[in-house]
């Protein structure tokens, strides 16, 4: 005996010899339409209780939110890797150098830095930073630094110090200003506005001063340009596109108020939900992108549906309830896979990246809810006038083989191994150049020219080179170690010169600090060290691929070497640092990516496997997804790390591809190819058990691929107004996205799935009957 759950099985028309049995020949006409069609009707009926509801709840939810939210907070966490070891460790015993930094540039356009009025310029400047809130200790340009040992006396160490803070002729400096903790996006804006005040005296004494570090990258984030409107640009194209494809102002009117309302209802949720949890200040943003896409997509096949349906001579509550029962069906279970895709990045391991997959879930539950509720009481409370205010006289044909739709549609069945051949030729091509992807990030040296931070790398790199924008901080950990014992103590020396000196000596190692305790004993304060730091200072930029190996060649081959044979622990030393940092998030990211995408595959294949009782279906769309979203894979790659038509995306130089961006573009891109993979298999599912006919896929597709393309246009339009961001990351996340966006809608979606479908003919449907009886049923047309 199988299980079945009915999301919406709807009463079919057709030839009765057509119509599959009933489950229960005894149940009336009502019950057999389903849960679905059932609400739908609900909804239309009582149109104004349910549209008071959703305002209701709106203001309650917006009330609760000006008394309980709360504010973004970006922690990030990679459980397990150096750099968090390193981190912990560094907030556990060196809490003052636990925070990020910002680095203030002196340079002398004439003269030097040594000049009596430029040094008390800086003086002032240093003495100023020194000032500023949660500032713990600032080293200026002339301030000395420990580099070596020159011998002892009195059993005491007598330590070399050199200004290394100061280029050879003293035009060039720099001041390292550390903060206590993280700081938010607006108390980061706001320190930003501090720094410049605090660098006054030393831009009245005639110096060039810039500054760059996390704090003013977080502070000072590049002009967003058209992007910062990309919301309002795709609501302004939707609406035309809409009002173009369906010809009527009311029936576009439903799909843009339901998908505002939903994402404005989700943005308060999120609000609220942020004086409970840490959530990161991109995960609004994405959430507001995703909800808007396929809140407009979910309600313009609802309403789609409805008119065909008062087309066919339908009561609008009947209309209402049979496109809840079958785009709304369809709706849900495309949702639920969305919702799947996105809490899939859990399998990333890494909780920032998790935390962006379940917000952006929340904003695509929100906008389910509100696509079969919200929607159908707008529909019964326009009725007929959906129709009203046309600027054409083309509303949903009877007959849609009339269409253009129907005729390419035709095309590819009459010749499906041509359209096949050359659509899988041309997703090939597009995605050949991921065989040669770099994955990497993006530093200060990408961004700009005109920003602080740009000017402030490029000056360091002139004079001190690549490398001291990105220092590695090695953290040793001494808690345990009996530092009482004399003995202990002095092997705890060797072992650390030795580490020392072997650091040194590495290829691609420009100069090494001398460790630093986090606690000095005295009379006073007899308490012993804990941990030490020690700066190491690369030759080569932070986002070098030369760096990352330098990082994993000090890890896994000198730490352990100097220390072998000494008391010393290897695995107590770890590598930190912002740029450790990257470079671990970039591995981590690149060996999970295969389980985050073998996990999504394998639910998406179960689930459109009860749905459509195939294993062709589910096979064909998880490789076809595949083959969409490397195509887009492969124009970022030509376009950012190969350097095709950067200038016409206004990228000035070529970057390698930010680790997290395949990650998130598959999450998001994935999830959205399935709304059209069941829009448009659903639709033919449903032909198909009316005729039992091959003409299913025609049919099928012509009576989707507008709203399809459609709904893709407006995704397009979308991503594109990102691509306008000077952020390089936030371009290729824009560019990817309306790339993989329009394969999926054209070649994939109008080319290779009718004609592979024609091509397999029954075997579309095909399910082993043991399979069979152990699947619970998914109903959705």
């Amino acid at each position: 005996m199988t299980n079945t759950i009915d999301i919406g099985h709807p009463i079919r028309r057709g030839k009765p010899e057509d119509v599959p049995p009933p489950i229960d020949a005894g149940r009336g006409n009502e019950e057999r339409a389903g849960a679905l069609e059932r609400w739908g009707k609900f909804c239309a009926r009582r149109h104004w209780p349910v549209i008071v509801a959703w305002l209701v709840i709106l203001v309650a939810v917006g009330a609760f939110h000006e008394a309980h939210h709360g504010v973004t907070k970006d922690k990030f966490a990679i459980p397990g890797t150096q750099s968090q070891k390193a981190a912990d460790l560094l907030a556990s015993e060196f809490p003052a150098a636990s925070g990020p930094s910002a680095t203030v540039v002196f340079e002398a356009t004439s003269g030097s830095l040594a000049d009596p009025n430029h040094k008390t310029a800086i003086d002032q400047t240093v003495a100023n930073l020194k000032g500023l809130p949660q500032v713990t200790s600032v080293t200026g340009p002339f301030d000395p630094t420990p580099t070596g040992i020159q011998g002892f006396d009195q059993g005491h160490a007598v330590v070399k110090n050199e200004n290394l803070n100061v280029n050879a002729r003293q035009t060039v400096g720099f001041a390292i200003v550390p903060f206590s903790e993280q700081l938010s996006v607006d108390r980061a804006t706001a320190m930003f506005t501090e720094l410049e005040k605090a660098t006054q005296p030393a831009v009245a004494a005639g110096l060039k001063v810039d500054m760059g570090g996390p704090v003013v990258d977080l502070g000072n984030p590049p002009d967003p340009g058209l992007s910062k409107y990309a919301e309002p640009i795709g609501l302004l194209f939707a609406v035309i596109i809409l009002i173009v494809a369906l010809g009527s102002f009311p029936s576009m009117a439903v799909p843009i108020g339901v998908a505002m309302l939903s994402v404005v209802l989700s943005e308060v949720l999120v609000g609220i939900l942020e004086a409970s949890f840490s959530i990161g200040s991109v995960a609004p943003v994405l959430g507001a992108m995703i909800g808007l896409g396929v809140g407009i997509d979910y309600s313009l096949f609802i309403v789609s549906r409805y008119r065909q349906g008062l087309t066919d001579g339908m009561e609008p509550d009947d209309a209402v309830g049979r496109s809840i029962a079958t785009s709304g069906s369809a709706v849900l279970f495309a949702g639920i896979t969305v919702c799947m895709a996105l809490c899939g990045l859990y399998f990333i391991g890494i909780p920032f990246a998790a935390q962006l997959g379940y917000v952006a879930a929340l904003f695509v539950v929100v906008t389910i809810v509100a696509a079969l509720t919200l929607a159908p009481a707008l529909l019964g409370l326009l009725g007929h006038r959906i129709n009203s205010l046309s600027i054409h006289h083309r509303h949903e044909t009877a007959d849609i083989h009339k269409t253009l739709s129907a005729r390419w549609a035709s095309a590819t069945s009459n010749h499906p191994m041509r359209y096949a051949l050359v659509s899988l030729v041309v997703l090939l091509l597009l995605a050949a150049p991921v065989l040669k992807i770099e994955l990497g990030f993006t530093d200060d040296g990408n961004v700009a020219t005109q920003l602080t931070q740009r000017r402030a790398y490029d000056t360091l790199t002139a004079n001190f080179g690549a490398g001291v924008n990105g220092p590695l901080l090695l953290a040793i950990d001494l808690r345990g170690a009996d530092l009482t014992n004399q003995k202990t103590v002095a092997d705890g020396f060797v072992a650390l010169g030795r580490l020392t000196d072997t650091i040194k000596t590495t290829p691609g190692v420009a100069r090494v600090s001398l460790p630093i305790p986090n606690n000095v004993p005295t009379e006073q304060d007899p308490k012993l060290p804990t941990a030490l730091i020690m700066q190491i200072v690369p030759t080569t930029a932070p986002n070098s691929e030369a760096t990352a190996d330098l990082v994993r060649t000090l890890h896994d081959k000198v730490i352990p070497t100097a220390l072998k044979g000494t008391t010393g622990d290897a695995n107590k030393v770890y590598i930190g640092g912002q740029t450790s940092t990257r470079i671990d998030l970039t591995d981590a990211l690149a060996g999970r990516l295969p389980i985050f995408i073998g996990a999504v595959l394998l639910g998406a294949f179960l689930l459109l496997m009860m749905v459509f009782r195939s294993l062709f279906v589910p096979f064909k769309a998880a490789i076809m997804n595949l083959l969409s979203i490397g195509g887009a894979y492969g124009v970022i790659v030509l376009v950012f790390q190969e350097g095709w038509g950067k200038g016409i995306i206004g990228l000035s130089d070529t970057v390698p591809i930010v680790a997290f961006v395949p990650v998130i573009m598959f999450a998001v891109l994935f999830g959205l190819s399935m709304d059209y993979e069941v829009f448009l298999i659903s639709r033919i599912k449903e032909e198909y058990e009316k005729s039992g006919s091959r003409q299913s896929v025609v049919t099928g597709l012509a009576a989707t691929a507008r709203v399809i393309t459609a709904a893709a246009m407006i995704m397009i339009a979308v991503f594109l107004a990102f691509v306008t961001n000077p952020d390089p990351q936030i371009k290729m996340i824009g560019l990817g996205m309306a790339v993989a966006v329009f394969i999926d809608a054209t070649i994939v979606r109008m080319m290779l799935v009718p004609s592979t479908m024609e091509l397999a003919g029954k075997a579309n449907w095909w399910l082993p009957s043991w399979l069979e009886r152990m699947l619970p049923h998914i109903h959705v047309e």
